[in-house]
């Protein structure tokens, strides 16, 4: 290399370099390289989590794209592991890159031993996948070598006045490629990650990380520029006197030891598990389906008992589902029925041998596409029958067949279009949607089919694109669509339909685009029915606060007339008027306040006061009388609901029926006004006064008690059904009353609609008439239906004999 105006230092002598004081960095410029060391950790930090941002969409992907059931479980075990991983990897990895640093600035580089010479033919399991991984960080690192061989040579000259004018070794930069990349591998090698995994990280890291190291590089250089470390400094190639001149380029710049080639290409990157992803296209080379077009149901083998409950494995669950299907087929041949559906396959002419190549059913299906798009606007409000659909496909393929009457569909594609008739015949049975919502489902029939013809992935993955968008519908559906947000989300459900409808072609880039739009509406409609319920629950928390305040004040007056007999008068003032008095000042003094003990005590003064008294009681009655007045207009007056006049009417009405009882007077007692105005209080809570009437839970049955005791451990959120036969709500538990004992229960749109008692909730689970909603009711809808259609196979099968 040649120097400019700059010149790197020279070596320093052996002397030099050995003694401990030469080698630490120099005073002068700790604050620099504490600020280098602060920009490389924070960039590398910020790309490294740009990794592991991105690992679960290169793993998905991968899953989507597996071989068979067993690999795909491989990238979903290992999402879990990377993120359990993760804060230990990332710790490593900063530590290592820290440490190197560290080193650095005490003088501790080392240059790296040259690796030893594998034999391949020697190489065991383990030795073989470290000598991929070797590989790997070899072939990164020379990329970033070759392309940031001028930076690089920059940063070490500039390094090395830091440290002391000690040259930097090639592999030595605390920053350089090989210390950056041997860190991550390092940070890697604890975990029990399977190669596969770590090529699809090692992929990511050269990414995000090595992809972004010229920036790094550029910034370093820079910031020791500005600080006055050669910032001459010029880079040029040696040439050989006898050697042509040539332009100077980073790649002649490159390290003199050639790094290790290999004629492996680099890892491909897996697309983004939300990219464009289009379905295989079927082929028309043949008459028979081709193993693209139609799932294979052979890859995952199915249950080896059929008489178990259905799997949970989705694909042991579809290659069940294909194995029960046959075993049907064969007892009953082509006349088989599904519930109320005939099998595709006796729509076919008798005798036909030849069957239709997958072109043949693609273009029948895209024909059905194209009438069911012009028709769709006159037809969307009525159901598409799955029958009427089979015979249209049927004649469609007749129609244009060129061997009429000779050509029937492959024993695959006739499951699979059986398959997607049972889906969707338990769509418009399914009792959890409204008609609305499974009307509009429908008509997406043709298109899915479509696509279960073409990717059987439909039914073996959960995040199939036609398939979230499905259940996302079919859960909007549930959820919103028989209360008053309905029409908004049917008209919504409509316009998906109808796109899906129009515009699908094979590309699931379609779905996805689709369920983001639907989410995004769902997400606003859920945010109005969330907002809806909290307001209820705040009101309920309200009203349930005067209920608890109305009890008391009830028992204060229960407590006053217990064993006493006192004049109508008195006991409707107290019942109707002194306990909203209690009440207001419950609420706004609480019970334990000296307005409320004396509210209490003159309920007690009054109804003592208008019962027969011997002389002693008449002579402190005389004494308490004129406070127990005041105190009677003090609580009225707060009440506001009287005026002067009337209060001073009512006070003299007491007055008269204290000195008529105790002159035993009944007739004089008898012609006071009785009646009072209605509680204002009691009028507020209308319907919610009768909660006050709780049943004791000691006078319940012991089947009652026991469902008490299990209501009080339901949480919020879980739905009930009320109601029996055509007569059943359903109906969410959004808030309890800890108080009370109240239970609140909204509809859909997050109304309040009713609160019911603990004793009352439980007394109607006893008798039927509430239930709590099983779980997997609330499993997305091709969960629910590919299960229960695995069940309808085994009662077709005798395998078993009651669902």
């Amino acid at each position: 290399m040649s120097k400019g105006q700059d010149t790197p230092p020279h070596k320093p002598t052996p002397a030099v370099a050995s003694t401990v004081a030469s080698r630490v960095i120099q005073p002068r410029f700790g604050e620099l390289v504490q600020s280098c060391r602060k920009l490389a950790m924070n960039r590398l930090a910020e790309q490294l989590a740009g990794v592991f941002g991105q690992v679960d969409d290169a793993l998905f992907e991968g899953a989507e794209k597996a071989e068979n059931n067993q690999v795909q479980a491989l990238f979903f075990d290992n999402m879990r592991e990377i993120r359990r991983q993760r804060p230990r990897i990332e710790r490593t990895y900063h530590q290592q890159i820290a440490q190197n640093f560290n080193d650095f600035l005490e003088g501790r580089l080392s240059q790296p031993e040259a690796p030893p010479q594998v034999d391949a033919e020697q190489l065991s399991l383990v030795q073989t996948e470290d000598y991929e991984e070797t590989l790997q960080v070899a072939n990164m690192v020379s990329r970033v070598k070759a392309r940031c061989a001028q930076q690089l040579f920059a940063l070490e000259q500039r390094l090395a006045v830091l440290n002391n004018g000690r040259k930097l070794g090639e592999d030595s930069n605390p920053f350089g490629p090989q210390a950056i990349a041997q860190a991550f591998r390092d940070a890697l090698a604890p975990c029990p990650f399977p190669l596969r995994i770590k090529t699809i990280l090692y992929m990511l890291f050269d990414r995000h990380v090595m992809q972004s190291l010229d920036s790094l590089y550029e910034a370093m250089n820079k910031r020791l520029v500005d600080a006055g470390i050669l910032p001459n400094l010029k880079y040029s190639v040696q040439r050989s006197p006898n050697s042509p001149a040539r332009p100077a380029t980073p790649q002649a710049a490159a390290a003199p030891e050639a790094a290790p080639q290999t004629d492996r290409p680099p890892p491909a990157a897996p697309a983004s598990a939300h990219g464009s992803r289009t379905a295989a296209a079927p082929t028309a080379s043949s008459g028979e389906t081709p193993s693209q077009t139609a799932p294979r149901f052979h890859d995952v083998p199915p249950p080896s008992d059929l008489s178990e409950p259905p799997p949970s494995d989705p694909g042991m669950l579809f290659s069940g589902l294909a194995a029960l299907l046959s075993e049907y087929r064969q007892r009953e041949g082509e006349n088989a029925t599904f519930g109320r559906t005939r099998s595709i396959a006796s729509f076919a002419p008798h005798g036909a041998t030849r069957t239709y190549s997958a072109k043949d059913l693609l273009d029948a299906l895209n024909r059905l596409q194209e009438k069911s798009a012009r028709e769709l606007a006159q037809r969307i409000r009525q159901p598409q029958p799955v029958e009427e659909l089979k015979a249209s496909l049927q004649a469609q393929l007749e129609a244009h067949s060129s061997l009429p009457g000779q050509q029937k569909l492959s024993e695959q594609e006739t499951d699979v279009i059986d398959l997607v008739g049972m889906l969707f015949d338990f769509i418009l049975d399914d009792e959890n949607l409204p008609d609305v919502c499974k009307t509009a489902l429908s008509h997406l029939h043709t298109p899915l089919l479509k696509v279960a013809l073409q990717d059987k992935a439909l039914f073996t993955q959960h995040h199939h694109p036609a398939r979230r968008l499905l259940n996302a519908m079919a859960q909007a559906g549930v959820l919103y669509g028989g209360e008053g947000e309905s029409q908004a989300l049917l008209e919504k459900m409509h316009w998906v339909v109808e796109r899906v409808v129009q515009d699908y072609a094979g590309d699931l880039a379609l779905f996805d685009q689709l369920h983001d739009e639907f989410n995004e509406f769902v997400s606003a409609l859920r945010q109005k029915v969330d907002l809806r319920e909290r307001r209820a629950v705040e009101a309920a928390k309200g009203r349930d606060r005067l209920l608890e305040a109305r009890q008391q004040a009830l028992d204060v007056v229960e407590r006053a007339l217990h064993e006493r007999e006192v004049p109508t008068l008195i006991r409707n003032f107290l019942e109707l008027t002194w306990t909203d008095v209690l009440v207001f000042i419950q609420l706004r003094h609480g019970a334990h306040s000296a307005d409320w003990q004396r509210a209490s005590e003159v309920a007690e003064q009054l109804a003592w006061s208008t019962t027969p008294l011997d002389e002693e009681g008449r002579e402190r009655l005389k004494q308490i009388r004129v406070g127990l007045l005041e105190s009677l207009r003090h609580g009225l007056e707060q009440l506001g609901s009287y005026h002067e006049d009337g209060i001073r009417k009512l006070l003299q009405d007491l007055v008269t029926c204290q000195h008529a009882v105790q002159a035993k007077q009944p007739e004089v007692v008898d012609q006071l006004e009785a009646q009072f105005p209605e509680s204002p209080l009691g009028a507020m809570l209308g319907e919610d006064v009768q909660l006050l009437e709780r049943m004791p839970t000691s006078g319940m049955s012991p089947r009652a008690q026991l469902l008490a005791k299990e209501l009080s451990r339901v949480e919020f959120g879980t739905w009930f059904e009320f109601g029996s036969g055509d007569q059943v709500r359903q109906l969410k538990l959004s808030w309890y009353s800890p108080t009370t004992h109240n239970y609140m229960f909204v509809d859909k749109s997050g109304q309040r609609v009713a609160i019911k008692p603990l004793t009352l909730l439980a007394s109607e689970m006893e008798q039927g008439l509430a239930r709590v909603v099983p779980p997997e009711r609330s499993a997305p809808l091709m969960d629910r239906a590919l299960t229960a259609i695995y069940r309808v196979l085994q009662r077709f099968t005798g395998r078993i004999t009651s669902s």
